[in-house]
């Protein structure tokens, strides 16, 4: 990924549960940026990468991704307190995903996806075991009339623990709940397409994009190289059979969401706890 550098901070972003910002950087270029020192911590980010630039191999919208460097005396002028602090706990390389001006949030009742499309998107997302594209909370834009994802910090939750990771990685993936499910999305030719795109080479090329100080000092992996292979390892054989184990059943509208407890913060409305109050 291209590297740039934060040249200002133009204004915090407080729908998003680890208060991104959009900033401006050397090249011209206005991106939203997730920080290092932001409650989720640095696997957010490191999601965000595989997630995103897999995503984008297969040729899904996502916007681009860059990494950034953060000098936090760009935030001086900033009044909120929270940021302030935010910022002084991200000096060094962050993440930016380039800002879409314009768009609008995805709204399943007023914009349509083809099946086609849906089942494209619905596959990825159970490659990845996204828990955070439902009807509650999309995480998706439209910007000159076509759909784009963004927000993969909640994915692969099996890099939370290692040691349970190839079990966690086998498990189903319930759609029910997906924000695409009411348009009959076509998994079986979405995994037609996609599934043998999804080689180990492929995987490794963007588990490369990981900065490896977003990987060190893991417990378990004496080297980054190992850790991205860990990556790649979960991802590659639930590429092969996810489509057998996606399933779509009623929504689930009376009932709590049924993503898990390390991101209930994520999912709740602002204000969200301090970096201090999170649990990852």
């Amino acid at each position: 990924m291209e590297e740039v550098v934060a040249t200002r901070y133009v204004t915090p972003l407080r729908e998003g549960g680890s208060l991104p910002g959009i900033v401006e950087a050397d090249d011209l270029g206005t991106y939203v940026m997730k920080f290092t020192g932001a409650g989720q911590g640095r696997k957010t980010l490191v999601a965000e990468v595989v997630c995103g630039q897999l995503a984008r191999r297969l040729g899904l919208r996502v916007p681009e991704l860059v990494t950034i460097q953060l000098d936090p005396v760009i935030g001086l002028s900033e009044p909120d307190q929270e940021v302030q602090e935010l910022l002084k706990a991200s000096g060094g390389l962050n993440l930016g995903m380039d800002y879409l001006p314009g768009s609008l949030g995805f709204d399943p009742l007023a914009y349509e996806v083809d099946p086609v499309e849906a089942g494209r998107i619905v596959w990825f997302d159970a490659l990845i075991n996204n828990v955070d594209r439902s009807w509650r909370n999309p995480n998706m834009l439209v910007w000159h009339g076509d759909v784009w994802l963004i927000d993969h910090g909640a994915t692969m939750i099996w890099h939370h623990n290692w040691r349970g990771a190839e079990a966690s990685a086998a498990k189903p993936y319930d759609a029910s709940d997906h924000v695409l499910a009411p348009f009959g999305p076509d998994v079986e030719a979405a995994a037609a397409e996609l599934a043998p795109r999804v080689t180990r080479e492929l995987l490794r090329e963007v588990a490369a994009d990981v900065p490896d100080e977003w990987l060190v000092d893991e417990p378990g992996f004496e080297t980054t190289d190992a850790l991205r292979d860990a990556y790649v390892d979960a991802l590659l054989p639930r590429a092969a059979t996810i489509h057998e184990r996606i399933t779509l059943g009623p929504r689930s509208e009376r009932k709590p969401s049924q993503a898990p407890g390390w991101l209930t913060d994520h999912l709740a409305p602002w204000p969200h706890p301090t970096k201090k109050d999170s649990t990852t």
